[in-house]
């Protein structure tokens, strides 16, 4: 039985804080384990504790530290760093550095919660760069992508430490043994891409122990050939937006054909166990919750239009990466020796 004190950035998100509060709750409802979680969220003292007071068990176990200030969405991380110390997204990073809490969630403006936690809880001496990964649902299970937008552009070093990360990651989260690893580009062929990608392949190929399959192609991402697959900040957040958008035409195009028709109407009656089985599986809030890899604590970035149930998940997702040590298990890495350019 584990106690965690979790520390909530109260106000970040598209919904805050009502998705906040609610989505922890959430996650305390269908918590099934015998853990003692508590909670520290910042924040308007005015705003949360209404809110709280509503909940049926984060309000046994919470926390309000008042904030005044607030890190907006258009808010550049420079400036977030320079005039939001007091904010309540700062605070709950700095709760984590100063041990009033094992981790940190925020829903809130990526670059300025990637800046904060970079700053405060510093990065491990072999990471140049914390990335941002993504579990997405494949034909074959779930395929972990990195870097997210994190990092708009990378070197050959940037890419072999994201591939070392996500390797930790899949087989902390994912609980894979040897997950294959591949490097995203336009095709599959040793002669394609930039040198940037050619001398990442190459020296992925001479890490021993590495499961590295080589390059792969979007496609790849979710027909289940590749567990990891590499890339920069910049392909990633678009790869990821595409596939969500696809997953969304897709739900409209059946909706549209299913109402079109009397008949349509009768078949999606019968099948509907089929129709909610294809919604859970592709309902991104499931899946909500990445970490910052390659800090020495645990910071969770949820979505910042995510609902209750997308920060259940980012919820979720932080007390198992806390039960499975996974920042222990970075540090103590051994493939990370290897990376000597």
């Amino acid at each position: 039985m584990a106690t965690y004190r979790i520390a909530i950035d109260g106000m970040g998100g598209d919904h805050a804080p009502h998705s906040v509060i609610k989505g922890i709750d959430l996650f305390l409802s269908s918590n099934d384990s015998k853990d003692h979680n508590h909670f520290l969220i910042f924040g308007s003292q005015k705003e949360l504790h209404p809110l709280i007071q509503q909940t049926k068990y984060l309000k046994k176990c919470y926390d309000i530290i008042h904030c005044d200030q607030i890190v907006e969405n258009h808010t550049k991380p420079l400036n977030a760093l320079r005039s939001f110390r007091e904010s309540s997204m700062a605070r709950a990073v700095k709760a984590v550095q100063e041990g009033e809490a094992d981790a940190v969630i925020s829903s809130g403006n990526t670059g300025a919660y990637m800046a904060f936690s970079k700053v405060i809880l510093k990065t491990f001496s072999f990471i140049d760069r914390p990335a941002i990964p993504a579990v997405i649902p494949s034909v074959k299970g779930f395929t972990v992508m990195l870097d997210l937008g994190a990092n708009i552009e990378c070197n050959s070093q940037n890419l072999v430490q994201f591939a070392v990360l996500g390797h930790i990651y899949a087989q902390e989260y994912l609980k894979m043994d040897k997950p294959r690893i591949g490097l995203l580009n336009i095709g599959v062929e040793d002669i394609k891409g930039h040198v940037v990608l050619q001398e990442t392949s190459d020296f992925l190929s001479t890490m021993s122990g590495l499961n590295y399959i080589g390059f792969v192609e979007g496609n790849d991402i979710t027909n289940g050939n590749v567990d990891v697959v590499v890339t920069d900040g910049f392909t990633g957040n678009v790869a990821l937006k595409s596939i969500e958008g696809t997953a969304h035409l897709i739900t409209h195009f059946m909706k549209e054909s299913v109402l079109a028709s009397w008949r349509g109407k009768i078949g999606y009656t019968i099948a509907k166990p089929a129709f909610d089985s294809f919604k859970k599986k592709s309902n991104p809030s499931l899946y909500n919750g990445a970490v910052f890899l390659g800090l020495k604590k645990i910071a969770v970035k949820s979505h910042g239009g995510a609902s209750d149930i997308g920060f259940a998940s980012a919820v979720r997702v932080t007390t198992d990466m806390l039960k499975r040590h996974l920042t222990e298990k970075i540090e103590q890495c051994d493939y990370f020796k290897e990376l000597i350019f």
